[in-house]
């Protein structure tokens, strides 16, 4: 048996009953281009193969492309199932014939490059329609439960609707990460809240100032990109000086954005 690299994060999914889950979560019909980024050892690429859609599995460990190669030659050869030996965060999606919000991502990632995932392919130029992810169990809470909000949750609610799926045991993993896993699904996946790059730039320094200081009041907060007009930009966003950011919606920080 292939021994994990700890410096790549990997822990592999070993419950079929999971696998089929993400699959089912992904609602993928026979004429979708999926994405699978990091296969491993090709638990969850059975799974989407069985949709009969075309999926693309890009995967970081050059020592599991020709076990995936072996295990998946019928499909391989069938061109079903394309494997690229690539890492995730310097890939050109185009290069791959995707196309923006024209393709399902579904995806076992390593913890600590969740917001490198969200950040690149999800709130990239290339994004999918529709994502599932498995990632901490306290980050999907936080993002789809959490009636508070946060920096993470609002970061990717700017580009879809995230859902929490189901909770998935540590010990449904080989090795046994330290933590829960839970499938996140995020639908709706646009860039419609911004219209240029700068907007986009503009809603995420606002987003940042604001967390900034967890403890620190909102108006305070947003003083130094907003500067003199704070007052003024505050009050036609119904945002009190008072209130903590955790408490803002999204629709307030893209009003927040638009000045």
């Amino acid at each position: 048996m292939l021994r994990t690299k700890k410096s790549l994060g990997q822990n592999f999914l070993r419950s079929e009953t999971m696998a089929q889950g993400i699959a089912d979560a992904a609602r993928i019909e026979l004429r979708d281009t999926v994405l699978e980024i990091g296969p491993g050892e090709g638990m969850l690429t059975k799974k989407l193969l069985t949709t009969g859609a075309q999926i693309i599995a890009i995967e970081k460990d050059d020592r599991l492309i020709p076990i995936l190669n072996e295990t998946f030659a019928k499909e391989v050869r069938a061109g079903q199932l394309k494997l690229i030996h690539a890492d995730i965060l310097n890939a050109q999606l185009s290069d791959y014939g995707l196309r923006a919000t024209d393709y399902i991502l579904c995806a076992n990632i390593p913890y600590y490059i969740t917001g490198a995932i969200f950040r690149n392919v999800i709130g990239g130029p290339i994004p999918p329609k529709r994502a599932v992810v498995l990632v901490q169990h306290e980050v999907a809470v936080r993002i789809a439960r959490d009636p508070k909000e946060s920096l993470a949750s609002l970061a990717l609610k700017a580009y879809g609707v995230p859902r929490y799926v189901r909770k998935v045991p540590a010990s449904f993993f080989k090795p046994a990460p330290n933590v829960d896993s839970a499938i996140l699904l995020i639908e709706d996946i646009s860039r419609k809240n911004f219209v240029s790059q700068g907007s986009e730039e503009r809603f995420f320094e606002i987003l940042h100032a604001a967390f900034a200081h967890k403890r620190k009041k909102v108006g305070k907060g947003l003083e130094s990109v907003l500067q003199e007009r704070t007052d003024e930009i505050l009050s036609r966003c119904t945002v009190s000086r008072d209130a903590r950011a955790e408490d803002l919606s999204l629709e307030q920080f893209l009003c927040l954005a638009k000045t």
